[in-house]
């Protein structure tokens, strides 16, 4: 993967999101859906990385569409503890934006990947 950019902004928003789950255990003593949105919103960036050295052009492809599919679960995730009350709108607004600009990225990556193995 030349472009680093994708590796390193999963990489902040796996930070971002382990952060936020330590706050809310904390805080909140919530633990079932902290748990659930720090599997899938720090396995995003993991995917990323393990697409880095894919065996092929199709496993690269699949471990980015796995990311993708682990990015908008975690999107649920976000919205299930603002409909709740465990997050609010201003974490909520942060958390979501860096998130959508992730499936953004992994939705390119994916196409360009896609198109490029034709």
């Amino acid at each position: 993967m030349k472009n680093t950019i994708l590796k390193d902004k999963s990489f902040e928003f796996g930070i971002m999101i382990v952060t936020f789950c330590q706050q809310l255990r904390k805080e909140k003593k919530e633990y079932v859906l902290s748990r659930q949105l720090l599997r899938s919103g720090t396995a995003v960036g993991a995917l990323v990385r393990e697409a880095e050295f894919g065996q092929s052009r199709a496993d690269f492809i699949n471990k980015m569409n796995i990311a993708l599919k682990e990015a908008n679960e975690t999107d649920y995730w976000l919205d299930l503890l603002k409909a709740s009350g465990y997050l609010d709108l201003e974490k909520h607004c942060s958390l979501s934006t860096a998130l959508k600009e992730l499936l953004r990225m992994l939705i390119a990556t994916v196409k360009t990947a896609k198109k490029n193995n034709e």
